[in-house]
């Protein structure tokens, strides 16, 4: 996509460069447009008009405002009659500057026009939509640009987005990266933190237990092997060795696969040493595939394709299987059944930590609030325990999870979804914690409590969590539509063709 270009009215430059407070959407677009290197123009016309100012002081201190900014030229040759007749009627001088504003944009020398002037939209939209659409008040251009160049958020509690920058290079976390590669220091100043890289941190009492440096690529500046238009490198993947436990690579590797399928990237890659086992199961799980090497030490290119694409299954595969090699891309359709999981808000906090209300205690951090995460409460592959009587589908099912009344908003809502993986029924706390297989949210303690027996099983259901709903889907929009029915007290099966109503209303980032 090439980059837009803007062309701002007076009224604009005065709210931009005149001696008060800038009003933030001033400010913002300013700030945006000079990240993006977004095109700025100011119209030759308009410099005429301001070189009458018979102030001659004023009128210099005028024009070097406009110096800050390029000149578009004047069409030559082009007559007021013309203008009138495109533009609507003439009757000053400043209708004059007004109609060879409109007429720079009708004939595609930039892309929009930017004015506060009630005028100039008037003489926009009557002219045609096209051209009204194509004048934007500075708040509407403020939005266009981040709509067009800011990434979307991905809520994803203790992972945080910072620039390389601030983070100490003599933090013993990147001694590991020293000893695989001598020039690790020299790279991460010129590189890393030269051009301030993005970069996504797990921090364990300001110490980074978990780093992703992350660049965005081309198809014509890439070390990829598949030359795609919009390319998500990650530079350096690492946890460190003592926090294994609390699955930090699943939780960063969440973070990447999210952030490139809600961004409409192309390609995502990676590269890793065959020592580095582990990291290359993770990936290949979720459908990261070898494509390459990379220099002379054996250092492997691992790359995943990303789609806004309907998913459907190739011959021979399971549903599930394609559902996480693609992730957080599904399979849905007419062969794929859909549940509803109903859970309190308790358990519902302590399996979603990312939707959990900020005001409540942090159950996953240490007494005086240390960002310390303490079991896998926001990884991929999730674990939920429940004496629900209902039985599930195949893998591959879809799940929704229903947050039942509660203090705390959203309440009655379904809130995430996620995909089956497996469904096992625990009949003593022995298999209790063995089924749940270091992934439960529950500690040992509160899985012994539930005291688990053959007259007191409790089902363990395995899930891949796909996305949170934005916003919740709220009870009574279920029952307005026809979803649901009631409140759910236990876990029901969608029918009817209620579970494609239901996704369709859920905003997901691909084609269902």
């Amino acid at each position: 996509m090439s980059t837009p270009s803007y062309l701002i009215d007076t009224n604009i430059i005065i709210g931009l460069e005149d001696n008060h407070a800038v009003k933030p959407a001033y400010s913002k677009f300013s700030q945006l447009a000079a990240k993006h290197k977004v095109d700025v123009f100011v119209h030759e016309a308009a410099r005429d008009d301001y070189s009458q100012d018979k102030d001659l002081a004023r009128r210099k201190i005028s024009l070097s405002k406009l110096d800050k900014y390029q000149l578009l030229e004047k069409v030559k040759g082009l007559k007021e009659t013309d203008l009138e007749a495109a533009f609507g009627r003439i009757r000053k001088h400043n209708d004059v500057v007004d109609a060879t504003l409109l007429h720079a944009v009708s004939i595609g020398a930039t892309d929009f026009l930017i004015t506060e002037d009630q005028g100039l939209h008037n003489r926009a939209q009557k002219h045609s939509a096209d051209l009204g659409n194509r004048v934007l008040y500075i708040e509407d251009a403020m939005q266009l640009l981040a709509t067009t160049f800011e990434p979307r958020a991905v809520p994803i509690r203790h992972v945080v987005d910072v620039s390389a920058h601030t983070i100490p290079l003599d933090d013993s976390f990147f001694d590991s990266l020293r000893q695989d590669y001598a020039p690790f220091d020299e790279w991460w100043r010129t590189k890393c933190v030269s051009e301030r890289r993005p970069c996504w941190v797990v921090y364990d009492d300001d110490e980074v237990a978990g780093l992703i440096v992350r660049k965005d690529e081309s198809g014509s500046d890439t070390d990829a092997t598949q030359k795609l238009p919009k390319i998500l490198k990650i530079c350096t993947f690492k946890v460190s060795p003592e926090k294994r436990g609390v699955k930090l690579g699943e939780l960063l590797l969440k973070m990447v696969l999210w952030y490139a399928q809600k961004n409409s990237y192309d390609l995502a890659y990676l590269t890793a040493y065959p020592k580095q086992e582990a990291l290359i199961a993770l990936l290949e799980f979720y459908g990261f595939c070898k494509t390459g090497t990379k220099g002379n030490d054996g250092e492997l290119i691992f790359e995943r394709n990303f789609s806004k694409s309907r998913l459907t299954v190739q011959a021979g595969q399971e549903i599930y299987d394609a559902d996480r090699t693609n992730y957080p891309r599904f399979v849905s359709g007419p062969d794929v059944r859909g549940f509803v999981i109903p859970i309190v808000e308790e358990f519902h906090d302590v399996l979603f930590p990312d939707l959990r209300d900020v005001r409540q205690p942090d159950l996953f951090l240490d007494v005086g609030g240390r960002t310390r995460p303490k079991r896998p409460g926001n990884t991929i592959r999730k674990v939920y325990v429940c004496q629900s009587p209902s039985k599930l589908g195949d893998a591959g099912s879809v799940l929704f999870f229903y947050k039942c009344k509660s203090d705390n908003p959203p309440s009655q809502s379904l809130t995430a979804v996620g995909i089956l993986e497996s469904v096992s029924v625990a009949t003593s706390t022995r298999e209790l914690i063995q089924l749940t297989g270091g992934r439960s949210v529950y500690s040992e303690a509160k899985l012994t409590a539930f005291q688990a027996s053959p007259e007191n099983s409790y089902k363990v259901i395995n899930f891949l969590l796909v996305d949170y709903l934005e916003p919740p889907l709220s009870l009574n929009d279920l029952e307005t539509s026809g979803i649901l029915t009631s409140h759910p007290q236990a876990i029901t099966e969608f029918k009817d063709g209620k579970l494609m109503d239901a996704l369709e209303r859920s905003s997901l980032s691909f084609k269902l």
